[in-house]
């Protein structure tokens, strides 16, 4: 039996409150009779709730119900323009953003350039610029910010990022300064870290003990525990790219922390395109170099030749998931079935020492490596894992459409201005 919550009348009110606009929020519009039913409040106090909410303009009515025997009843909705959220996404070539309203209905998408210059100013002149693009009819009430790279809470500088990509980025107390110059919320996040958080509703909806592995020019992971992102204490969880792996060059041989060694110098996309160069299969870039040796190692369903990572055939799931991949010359199959199967090898290295650690339950592969390798790849990474750590995780493919980062500060955005507003997360229950 659910323990009833206890307070002063104004707590009560609060608590009840906040159930109903949650409930609005995922399954509105809803009549008062509904709203008292699925929140399990008397029909007068559903009543008082809604004219408290009417009253504060977070809920309107959205028209009566018709088509029903009956008196005909009035519907009502979480006002949307109550407030509005703002993404962005930041790279080294582009500022991408999205703005939306309260409902999470999008109003705006668009891309900007980058800073000018390195410098604060000119990094505060590009986010108002990109900021402008996809505005809303007020200011958003939290701006989450992907970066490539880590903001240090013990510091407030950016760490794990390079001068080369985000030199305007580095100066003392970055979030509170981009804040104050642009006179709005700001929180800045881990573009892993929020791919991770829009892959929450996708492949990982029913874990909440997931990795996910972001494979692309670079490499990054994301640790996701009891549904929760782990940041660490200094911001840096999930940088792997650092990871020290044998067979790859360590900090103290590159003679800086956050030089070319580790894992990164194994399973980076330029590592990728010249272990897949190797092997003959060729491309411009890692993209196109993983999606070519798919097309040639699907030309035929043979178990195919030994390779480096565990010296076994491509076997099993593998080998099937190719059958149909493509077509090609048999002479080139076996060469890149060889070379998918060392790929899939460097990958899963860095992967056995993670899950070895956390002990998740699912491993999310996302990036463009990963998505032009598509299921073949996934299988590979898989067997090669599990013969390398005692894990039983499972691995999928990143199950989110459009840009994961975007989406993924969209939704802390959104959360967050929603806490705000409705004065918490939903309740467990409300008070009757």
């Amino acid at each position: 039996m659910t323990e009833l919550v206890r307070g002063t009348p104004g707590l009560v009110r609060a608590v009840n409150d906040r159930a109903a606009l949650h409930l609005l929020l995922r399954q509105g519009p809803l009549t008062r009779p509904e709203i008292s039913r699925l929140t399990g409040l008397s029909k007068p106090t559903a009543s008082q709730v809604l004219a408290r909410l009417e009253s504060a303009g977070l809920v309107v009515g959205n028209g009566l119900r018709t088509g029903l025997p009956g008196r005909v009843p009035e519907t009502y909705r979480v006002n949307a323009a109550a407030a509005y959220a703002t993404a962005v996404d930041v790279t080294p070539d582009r500022i991408a953003v999205r703005t939306a309203d309260l409902a999470g209905a999008v109003l705006g998408e668009a891309e900007a350039p980058v800073p000018a210059g390195p410098g604060r100013e000119a990094l505060v002149e590009a986010l108002r610029a990109a900021l402008a693009l996809a505005p809303a009819p007020r200011p958003p009430r939290r701006v989450v910010v992907g970066v490539q790279g880590a903001v240090d809470p013990t510091t407030g500088r950016l760490a794990y990022a390079s001068e080369e990509d985000m030199a305007a980025w580095l100066f003392p107390d970055v979030e509170r300064t981009l804040a104050e110059a642009l006179e709005l919320p700001v929180r800045i996040e881990n573009d892993v870290n929020l791919a991770a958080v829009a892959e929450r509703a996708h492949a990982a909806a029913d874990c909440p003990d997931f990795v996910l592995l972001w494979a692309d020019e670079g490499l990054g992971a994301a640790l996701v525990i009891g549904g929760r992102l782990h940041r660490g204490h200094f911001g840096g969880a999930g940088e792997v790219g650092y990871l020290p792996l044998p067979g790859a060059p360590t900090a103290r041989e590159a003679g800086h922390p956050y030089g070319r060694h580790g894992y990164q110098e194994l399973a980076g996309g330029e590592a990728i395109r010249d272990l897949l160069h190797a092997h003959g299969v060729p491309g411009a870039d890692f993209t196109e170099t993983v999606t070519e040796a798919v097309r040639r190692a699907g030309s035929g369903t043979g178990a195919g030749a030994e390779d480096g990572a565990g010296g076994r055939g491509m076997a099993g799931a593998g080998a099937a998931a190719m059958a149909g991949a493509g077509s090609g010359a048999p002479e080139s199959a076996e060469a890149a079935r060889a070379g998918l199967a060392a790929v899939a090898g460097r990958l899963a290295s860095g992967l056995a020492s993670i899950v070895t650690v956390v002990d998740p339950g699912l491993v999310v592969l996302a990036g463009r490596l990963c998505a032009a390798g598509g299921e073949p790849l996934r299988a590979l990474v898989e067997r090669e894992l599990h013969a390398l750590a005692h894990s039983r995780a499972r691995i999928r493919l990143s199950a989110v459409t459009g840009n994961p980062v975007l989406a993924g500060a969209l939704d802390l955005a959104l959360t967050a201005v929603r806490d705000e507003v409705f004065g918490g997360p939903p309740p467990v229950t409300p008070c009757p």
